[in-house]
């Protein structure tokens, strides 16, 4: 099963609670709210009260991902206001395996993330322990970056450790994302697609851009079972 994560990042928020339904009623699967603070990326975005505000907005999963220095002092703020996945960098993490646990006794699922420049091995020791992995295909930061192709070798290689140590987590993607390269990205591994600008900034509209993706991830599931023997 795919699914669709809308990264409000690219959303005009002063129509945040209308974007959202949009992008609701198109039906995507998660809501992502990227938290930047600044120093651990080289941009300022949204804390804890965007996703109270969320929460408010819609039922749907709340998809939050932390790039941000000593996550592990803002988990609980994040998950009181309504977080059902938190995922962390494993960059400069040197609490990594303690914060994974600390989301999960909250009843959240834990998710751990890469840079571009950070090889599949260095999640290797935790990826037991984690219930999504995310594969960032642009540095982190900014919203409407171009994606990396060089990722989806990446993502291969992660998927086939994912396999043997941990089959029932999320693999997910973010940077870049569109109609262009996701039926790639799918073949490569990944079940989870953050877009933002895709969505969001489609130029006929969310329905459109949230349908284009989808029509690609149809095709990619009626081709999974030559896929999978590919793999």
């Amino acid at each position: 099963m795919y699914y669709l994560s809308a990264s409000i990042l690219s959303a005009d928020f002063a129509n945040l609670a209308d974007q959202i339904r949009q992008a609701e009623d198109a039906g995507v699967d998660w809501i992502h709210i990227d938290v930047m603070d600044g120093h651990f990326v080289p941009n300022i975005t949204m804390g804890p009260f965007i996703v109270e505000t969320c929460r408010r907005i819609t039922s749907l999963p709340l998809d939050v991902h932390l790039m941000i220095e000593k996550p592990e002092n803002h988990i609980q703020s994040f998950i009181n206001a309504g977080a059902n996945w938190v995922s962390i960098h494993i960059e400069g993490n040197s609490n990594v395996h303690r914060t994974l646990q600390v989301i999960q006794s909250q009843d959240a699922k834990a998710g751990i993330v890469l840079n571009p420049g950070t090889p599949a091995q260095a999640i290797e020791a935790v990826l037991p322990f984690t219930d999504l992995v995310l594969v960032m295909t642009v540095n982190p930061g900014f919203s409407g970056q171009s994606f990396i192709p060089q990722m989806v070798e990446k993502i291969s290689s992660i998927k086939k450790m994912m396999r043997k140590t941990n089959p029932d987590a999320i693999l997910q993607v973010d940077g870049g994302i569109n109609p262009q390269n996701i039926s790639a990205v799918a073949q490569a591994g990944a079940n989870c697609f953050v877009a933002a600008t895709a969505i969001f900034k489609h130029p006929q509209g969310i329905a459109e851009g949230v349908n284009s993706l989808r029509k690609q991830l149809q095709q990619k599931m009626r081709l999974s079972p030559q896929i999978q023997e590919s793999d």
